[in-house]
């Protein structure tokens, strides 16, 4: 019961600590005089990936890999499906025209290079398939800052925001209160995860594919609906799209170089599930005139999330 009861804490914990980090962060950064482009695409993604990552980086400590994939795979596909839908009921999400011919791309290319590992002949993803993908990561982190130092010209302005050392010192207690919180929610959500699967006879995969998924997504739906409220409508799709990138080739890459991550017989049809949802996602923004995600599209995102939720629980 203790285990169970830690497991609902541990979210808690995830999310706030997902907050806290970002808010810190965010408030370092533009003390050092980053600008909020670098910040958006950078900074705000990874600290909504960030319960991803601890649980990850645990999972792979204690040996339980089914967990690693499903909360990566779950992730993605309820950051399209659920949290772009949601967002998109709200408000029709407007997307950029570099987004949709450089960011949903990248993310794209993130996830067939995952299918193309998972079918390796040696069923795990291995500590050289991880290097890979942080290479490739660095390289998007690196098109993040061209694409930084561009915009910074083009405003020929920096639009910081100055902050008293008070607020800055602030910022850093943030940013360490939110890493002990993820440590600490990823921890009690493993434990309670992998008891609840041996508890109801259930695999790893499914729970983490499930509960957890959409535990960790949180922080991007709270970002997604917020931004949405806001009409910031492009940091709700960049920030999904963002994420995604960063769940495959930052946290699968760097759970990769712990342990060996064993690849479940059953994935390729979850994986190329998520391929087909960053295309139609493509597809139904590039030929909409106003590049819109219009409303009907993000109930259509909501019942495919559900259909694919029917479909896993079914497999089992």
């Amino acid at each position: 019961m203790l285990e169970y009861i830690l497991f609902a804490i541990g979210f808690v914990f995830l999310i706030k600590g997902a907050d806290y980090l970002v808010d810190g962060a965010s408030l370092i950064a533009e003390r050092l005089g980053i600008s909020q482009l670098m910040i958006g695409l950078t900074i705000v993604a990874f600290g909504t990936s960030a319960p991803e990552l601890v649980v990850a980086v645990i999972s792979s400590l204690q040996g339980n890999s089914e967990i690693i994939l499903g909360n990566i795979i779950g992730s993605n596909i309820s950051n399209i499906l659920l949290i772009l839908g949601s967002a998109a009921l709200i408000y029709p999400v407007k997307v950029r025209y570099s987004t949709i011919w450089k960011e949903i791309p990248f993310s794209l290319l993130a996830a067939l290079l995952l299918l193309a590992l998972v079918n390796n002949t040696s069923q795990n993803i291995s500590l050289y398939d991880g290097l890979t993908m942080l290479f490739i990561f660095s390289l998007f982190i690196y098109y993040t800052f061209i694409e930084n130092k561009n915009h910074a010209k083009k405003k020929k302005h920096k639009e910081l925001l100055k902050i008293e050392k008070s607020e800055f010192y602030k910022a850093i207690a943030m940013v360490g209160v939110g890493l002990v919180g993820l440590f600490l929610g990823g921890q009690w959500v493993v434990q309670g995860a992998v008891s609840l699967a041996r508890y109801f006879g259930l695999s790893e995969f499914l729970i983490s594919a499930t509960i957890i998924a959409i535990g960790t997504s949180l922080p991007e739906l709270a970002v997604a609906v917020s931004a949405s409220l806001k009409k910031k409508l492009d940091l709700a799709i960049g920030n999904v799209i963002g994420s995604n990138i960063f769940n495959i080739l930052l946290v699968l890459g760097i759970s990769s170089l712990i342990s060996p991550v064993h690849v479940p017989v059953f994935i390729n049809s979850d994986i190329i599930f998520l391929i087909y949802m960053t295309v139609l996602l493509l597809v139904l923004v590039y030929i909409d005139k106003n590049k819109t995600l219009s409303r009907w599209e993000g109930l259509l995102f909501i019942l495919l999330y559900i259909a694919y939720l029917i479909f896993i629980i079914i497999r089992g």
